[in-house]
């Protein structure tokens, strides 16, 4: 292991982090919070960043570092890399106020218990946000901003870490993925490394012979949907330029965090919902895609074969959970057929917004978004789950066994759109899925050991919802409740599982193995 590399690209993310928190900190006077508040919880985060990043550059910068950047190197850069940004992105939460921190303590109405119980709400807020899992732990009981005549706790949070808490989504959508190829192509010739990394699988498509092209197309992408979606949520959606923002920066990512305790319930707009719902299916497809579509090649558009599942799944779960509503439930056709889709949606690209107490929902349709939450969507897309291409080629390597059987002489091929997958990559994929059920039982396990007192459907619901970075589940931490009746010290059970999933699991748990950290 390379420690100078791994220093080198950890301190650049930290370097980059400067930037947005530099951003959020400047607009507390465009959203009325006050110098004062801008130095208490921006300042300090964003010297650590800085002076972090800038001293393990500095120690991590070589003579050799325009060597290509190895997988060893890189898988560990992304997986340590992640809860560096993760603990510095949960300062301003906890700093300014969101958590009880420091400023309490220093009051007197908090103990040290207390704030450190603050900073673990605050760092498990930070790790939903940059996981893009979108589960909140803002509760009366957890915030000092919630007092006793407060109605609505998220809306009373300080509007400029209600805005730093979307561009935590936002930024994780994207941001490890276009860091490795943007920075680590540049000085270390490695952006594909570290593309590999967090994209475990094939699942990763070069639209451009340097990488460096590729992701500013991509990142273009990204960017024009965001604020495509922001402007149709102020103007046709009739939401006011603060929330269009926020919802439009945690659309995209797939992520889920909204302004409001009720989220998008909070409206009461099925305009509002029917524009979401179009962003929420277009952040699930692959990205390439719409480069494709940009030049007009179709071809490669409509026969994608990961595509026609994926619309496929979701216009399947749209239509059962339509009918299962209709015929168990007093809800209208119509009002069914809108919830219905507006939940199929949003659960199946783990988006996580939700538009009715799904948890209450009949068995069936509670069933469907179970499954749902492990499915996923696209890969190459911002959403979690296991990746409907993955499935669909292990589906197709457990039937090419079973004609193996049937027909030995016989040559097998698994095929995506027409080309072989080689067996490294269809290896990788049965490892994955392996892991995948591994650590979902162990996360049930620990999570029945120390919560001692939830159900098993809230057990279950809690570690698929982690594990697929979907948010919202079902049980006790349905769309209508937060997660703040975790005690704190259980929450780092769904933290690290939100980690696992984000990283796609392998990119971490080679960091178990002793022969990566040898020279």
């Amino acid at each position: 292991m390379r420690k100078d590399i791994l220093s080198l690209v950890v301190g650049w993310s930290l370097i980059l982090l400067c930037a947005p928190l530099a951003m959020v900190g400047l607009t507390t006077f465009f959203l009325g919070d006050g110098l004062d508040f801008a130095i208490r919880a921006f300042l300090p985060p964003l010297l650590l960043s800085g002076v972090l990043g800038f001293l393990l550059k500095r120690w991590g910068t070589r003579e050799d570092t325009d060597e290509r950047l190895r997988d060893r190197e890189a898988f560990a850069a992304v997986a340590l890399g992640w809860p560096v940004v993760v603990a510095i992105g949960a300062l301003p939460f906890w700093l300014g106020g969101m958590f009880y921190g420091p400023t309490e303590l220093l009051a007197g109405s908090a103990d040290l218990r207390t704030v450190a119980g603050g900073y673990v709400r605050a760092w498990f807020e930070s790790m939903s946000g940059f996981t893009t899992t979108g589960a909140t732990v803002i509760d009366p009981t957890t915030s000092p901003f919630c007092t006793a005549a407060v109605t609505d706790c998220i809306a009373a949070q300080p509007r400029s870490l209600l805005l730093w808490r979307s561009l935590t989504q936002w930024l994780g959508g994207m941001g490890i993925i276009m860091l490795g190829i943007l920075i680590l192509s540049r000085y270390l010739g490695g952006g594909m490394s570290v593309a590999r990394a967090e994209l475990t699988g094939p699942s990763l498509s070069r639209l451009r012979p340097r990488l460096a092209e590729t992701a500013k197309i991509l990142w273009t992408i990204y960017i024009v949907l965001t604020l495509a979606e922001m402007v149709l949520l102020r103007f046709l959606g009739g939401l006011s330029w603060f929330d269009s923002v926020n919802h439009g920066l945690t659309t995209m990512p797939s992520g889920g965090f909204s302004t409001y305790d009720a989220g998008i319930m909070h409206f009461q707009s099925p305009t509002v919902e029917w524009i979401i719902i179009f962003f929420m299916v277009a952040t699930g497809i692959n990205f390439t895609l719409y480069h494709f579509l940009w030049l007009k090649e179709w071809f490669n558009v409509v026969n994608n074969n990961e595509l026609q599942v994926y619309l496929a799944v979701l216009l399947g779960a749209w239509t059962v959970m339509t009918v299962n509503l209709i015929m168990a439930t007093d809800v209208t056709s119509v009002d069914s057929f809108r919830l219905a889709s507006f939940q199929a949606v949003s659960i199946g690209t783990s988006t996580g917004y939700a538009t009715a107490d799904f948890a209450s929902w009949p068995i069936l349709s509670k069933v469907i978004l179970l499954l749902l939450m492990i499915v996923g969507a696209c890969a190459g897309s911002t959403s979690g789950g296991l990746k409907i291409l993955r499935l669909r080629i292990a589906f197709q390597l457990a039937r090419r066994e079973i004609s193996r059987i049937s027909s030995p002489r016989k040559v097998h091929l698994v095929r995506m759109d027409g080309e072989v997958v080689e067996d490294d990559k269809l290896w990788i994929i049965v490892g994955m899925l392996s892991w995948w059920a591994v650590i979902a039982m162990v996360g049930m396990l620990l999570l029945a050991f120390i919560e001692y007192d939830l159900d098993l459907e809230s057990i279950i619901g809690v570690t698929l919802s982690s594990l697929g970075n979907t948010g919202p589940t079902l049980g006790a931490f349905g769309p209508t409740q937060t997660w703040a009746s975790l005690h704190w010290t259980s929450m780092i059970v769904p933290a690290l599982l939100m980690w696992l999933g984000r990283l796609e699991l392998l990119t971490v748990i080679v960091l178990l193995t002793p022969r990566v950290w040898k020279r």
